[in-house]
């Protein structure tokens, strides 16, 4: 992950220009990735921002999904199927 520099900031500075940074934020919709033991532990990204990754990480999910279908599919065989009649009369499920 390549962040800007400017865009990084160590906890502890982040608890005394927490407002101003949150201005930022909104204003430049940029993400603010914030350092603990100089490493980036979080970030903070406007609403709008994060409501869009969480739509495409659950596009993905169904993209995922749909190949697992896809491939579950080719080894599919039609005459393997039970009819449901068949199962009603077995189980003695007649309505």
């Amino acid at each position: 992950m390549i962040v800007e520099t400017n865009q990084m900031i160590p906890v502890t500075r982040l608890q005394r220009e927490l407002t101003k940074r949150l201005r930022e934020i909104s204003e430049t919709q940029e993400p603010l990735y914030v350092l603990k033991n100089n490493e980036v532990n979080f970030v903070i990204l406007t609403a709008k921002k994060f409501e869009t990754l969480s739509r495409i990480e659950e596009l993905l999910e169904h993209y995922e999904i749909a190949d697992m279908i896809e491939e579950r599919l080719k080894d599919y065989n039609r005459d393997a199927n039970v009819p449901w009649t068949d199962i009603k009369k077995k189980y003695a499920l007649e309505d």
